[in-house]
């Protein structure tokens, strides 16, 4: 079914009407024209002498359907040997015979009596088609006046192959409006008619062949989405491979070009983006690889190109652009040069993982490079490399060599490798909030980011990360960090190992296998918090911890480049002990910056916020329940307290009665649900070291706020916003102010708005992260 390219829903005047008029007797002129030429070469041929001559073997073979049939497909066959598609043939026999049975009802695979006599080889013929109309007439896409997306699928026959392809998208089609095109390039396969019976689809139906580039830039016009979905008539989409693709691109209007990743039939790897070498040869990363769902396949990223068997665009970007360039056809580069004009139109490649595609490699091209149309290859690949030399040369690095930096387009961008105990779980814990704070800095200033946690584990918590671009050398990667770092550490400009334990476990390694910079993330200073926890409890084993460690960090801190603490008391600390280390204060935590003031929020709940996991906030737990909470019930008999975090300790879920909830672990939507209904937060922290994140999250949703000393520890100008307490009975007193004064409830609240906002926003940490790790 042909479409005209016009999508305007105005009604044509009458100008209009009478030039379609005019253009319909043309074509009906030529159509004469052609049909008496064609009559004439018929004419012509039957009173050949070849035609006189052959005419007993022609009575005789019509007589014997059967030998001619044989003749036919023996001499196919000698055909396909001697052109090598003969393996590819038989796969597609053998394919569209089980797709056949597998069209055939349950209830019709065991035949009645009736059904085993024998019928009439006509019959059991009309039957067979009967039923294939019937199950072609059961595929129906859906008709959108305003489609989303435009689905392009180019074809040359092969209507087994172009059909399997379309009941993959029945069974996993875009959650949007979309359309289906086919674009049939005059093959002149007869079972083209089948896809006539296709509900829905838009089939165009070309009169002449032109080629797998032109036909899909032909296509791409009478396409009516807003985006747009080249794909191979010889692929099957997964789950997930167009909502994956169009999320990509609604998200982030840098992305220009997005891509799928492609399957063999087998389940191995084909691709996960493409490398091209600085001299236009190509490589498909992860090619063959019987374990296409490794870490290092499953992270988004920049990548040079992507195959064109499924990608994905804005259709005025590719319109823009002028589709394909037909310097290239009939096929291949010509989507390697597409990648390369979308990138130089200032806008970025990314391969999206969550796409997937099984691409039956071949089925239309054949893998032979020196036949058919794969010879256009090498001649295609010196036109590339004529063309984009520069972009070669100056971004691209030559064969088979730095495939850490390669593999995500990435020459001249700064590579840095994290170190830390496990992948980041911020509604868990806050260090690892602050661990997200400095991989967002770095990958929103460009950075190429790999993350490598001491445990090793894959989790629910990896696929996020590997969202922002971050590739995580999990349990999926077989080297260990010894292997790895010698393999890689030369594409490395920096290694960040974060706490003391990690970074004595990595450092040697480091230090041996690189030459990169190396910083030193600290998140506090652990001998300090030991020091205080053994002052408080007077636990004499952890007052040895705390200088087995103070040995250890005081050692460390030299080793670095950049030492990285959260507050100026430490960095002073640092200087103090270890005079040759290159100490630096950053930014702690980074929020979204909100000046909106808040309601005043009525009732009498408090929320103390922290990971249970952590002994400073089970101390806290502790003394606010039996110390704190009785003084203010005595002034405010209906105040209620939420112990909110993951981990309750067995003495913390203890503590829970008909004035205490203790929560367990609650997701992010939750805790800020608590933030927002709750009337004041306690931090009652008596031990601890660095900024404390629990504080400026209740700042920033505009919750006022009772702490102590140690809780207030290194964030500049809290006290205009805070009351800071360090006995119960003042503690107490805070609370219960709070509860009962809305003018001073409203004049905190901005407060600590206010001071969030100026001084923690996500800018700000980066400015001050990237100063550090780049300082002297």
């Amino acid at each position: 079914m042909s479409r005209s390219p016009d999508r305007s829903p105005a009604h044509p005047d009458l100008r209009q009407l009478q030039d379609e008029i005019d253009r319909l007797r043309a074509q009906d002129k030529t159509s004469e024209t052609t049909i008496a030429a064609l009559r004439r070469d018929v004419e012509a041929y039957e009173s050949s002498t070849f035609w006189r001559l052959t005419w007993p073997a022609r009575t005789a073979l019509e007589h014997t359907p059967r030998l001619a049939r044989a003749l036919r497909v023996s001499t196919k066959s000698c055909w396909w040997l001697a052109t090598g598609q003969f393996p590819d043939r038989l796969r597609m026999y053998r394919r569209k015979q089980t797709e056949l049975k597998a069209d055939i009802p349950h209830q019709e695979e065991i035949p009645s009596p009736a059904e085993t006599l024998p019928q009439p080889s006509s019959r059991r013929g009309q039957s067979r088609r009967g039923h294939r109309k019937e199950t072609l007439a059961a595929i129906s896409f859906p008709r959108h006046a305003y489609p989303v997306l435009s689905i392009v699928i180019p074809s040359y026959g092969q209507v087994p192959v172009t059909l399997r392809c379309l009941r993959s998208i029945l069974r996993h089609p875009p959650s949007c409006p979309y359309e289906v095109i086919v674009a049939e390039d005059a093959s002149g396969d007869p079972d083209i008619a089948e896809l006539r019976a296709v509900m829905g689809l838009v089939l165009i139906e070309r009169s002449e062949n032109l080629g797998f580039l032109k036909n899909c830039n032909e296509a791409a016009k009478t396409a009516a989405g807003t985006y747009l979905h080249l794909l191979n008539n010889d692929t099957e989409v997964l789950p997930g491979t167009f909502d994956a693709l169009l999320a990509r691109l609604q998200t982030d209007g840098g992305i220009g070009l997005t891509g799928s990743k492609l399957l063999y039939p087998d389940g191995r790897l084909q691709e996960a983006g493409g490398i091209i070498w600085n001299d236009a040869s190509g490589w498909n990363f992860g090619r063959n690889d019987p374990h296409p769902n490794r870490a290092v396949y499953s992270y988004s990223r920049d990548v040079d190109y992507i195959s064109g068997a499924s990608i994905m665009l804005r259709r005025d970007l590719f319109e823009s652009l002028g589709g394909f360039d037909e310097a290239f056809a009939p096929a291949y580069y010509e989507d390697t040069d597409l990648a390369f004009r979308v990138r130089a139109s200032g806008l970025r490649v990314v391969f999206e993982p969550g796409s997937v595609v099984i691409h039956h490699e071949g089925v239309s091209h054949g893998t032979d490079e020196t036949s058919g149309v794969k010879a256009y290859q090498g001649r295609n690949r010196a036109l590339m490399l004529e063309r984009w030399r520069d972009a070669l040369e100056a971004e691209h690095f030559p064969p088979a060599t730095h495939f850490l930096r390669a593999a995500s387009h990435a020459h001249g961008r700064q590579t840095i490798l994290i170190i830390d105990h496990y992948v980041p779980e911020p509604d868990r814990d806050a260090g690892s909030r602050a661990t997200m704070c400095v991989i967002h800095a770095l990958c929103n200033a460009g950075w190429l980011v790999k993350f490598w946690p001491e445990n090793r584990q894959r989790n629910t918590y990896s696929h996020p990360l590997e969202r922002l671009g971050v590739e995580i050398i999990d349990e999926t990667d077989p080297h260990s960090f010894a292997e790895w770092v010698a393999e890689n550490g030369s594409d490395l400009d920096h290694v960040m190992i974060m706490r003391p334990t990690i970074a004595r476990a990595f450092l040697p390694d480091a230090v041996l296998n690189t030459d990169a910079r190396r910083s030193y993330y600290g998140h506090d200073i652990h001998f300090l918090r030991l020091e205080r926890e053994a002052e408080v409890t007077g636990d004499t084993q952890i007052r040895q911890e705390a200088l087995t460690m103070r040995r250890l960090e005081t050692w460390l801190w030299p080793q670095f480049h950049s030492v990285l603490y959260l507050s100026q008391y430490e960095v002073d600390l640092v200087r103090e002990l270890a005079p040759t280390a290159r100490p630096h204060a950053i930014v702690p935590f980074c929020f979204t910056p909100d000046r909106t003031a808040r309601p005043v929020t009525p009732g009498a709940t408090i929320l103390f916020v922290g990971g249970f996991g952590h002994p400073p906030n089970v101390d806290a737990a502790l003394w606010l329940v039996r110390e704190i909470m009785p003084k203010v019930r005595l002034r405010v008999p209906n105040a209620r307290l939420i112990l909110a975090g993951s981990k309750p300790a067995a003495e913390v879920r203890a503590l829970a009665g008909p004035d205490v909830t203790v929560t367990g672990f609650i997701s992010d939507e939750e805790l800020a649900r608590l933030y927002a209904t709750a009337r004041v937060a306690a931090v009652p922290l008596r031990f601890g070291a660095g900024v404390k994140n629990k504080v400026l999250e209740a700042l920033h949703y505009g919750l006022p706020l009772v702490t102590t000393p140690v809780g207030a520890e290194g964030i500049a100008g809290l006290e205009s916003a805070v009351a800071v307490a360090d006995t119960a009975d003042v503690f107490a007193e805070a609370l219960v102010a709070l509860l009962g004064d809305d003018a001073l409830w409203r004049v905190r609240s901005d407060a600590g708005k206010a001071l969030v906002a100026d001084g923690y926003s996500p800018e700000r940490f980066g400015e001050v992260l990237l100063g550090a790790l780049a300082a002297e």
